[in-house]
């Protein structure tokens, strides 16, 4: 899930931008969990949000055979 947050008025921008999976949805705002934090949310805060795919699982990095343009 993206969701768009305000931020306070004289911030460098208008809005930030999460992305994670919600935990919880109330009438008080949204539990976001991110990579990196669980993140609340006020509902007041929220300027819009969509639902995104899951990112695509990383690739295993090719092995290198030592062999150029062959």
């Amino acid at each position: 899930m993206m969701i768009r947050r305000t931020l306070p008025p004289g911030s460098s921008h208008l809005y930030t931008d999460l992305l994670g999976t919600i935990l919880e949805v109330t009438p008080a705002g949204v539990r976001l969990q991110t990579r990196t934090a669980v993140v609340d949310v006020p509902g007041a805060e929220i300027a819009t949000g969509k639902p995104i795919p899951p990112a695509p699982p990383r690739r295993r990095p090719r092995a290198d055979d030592g062999q150029q343009g062959a």
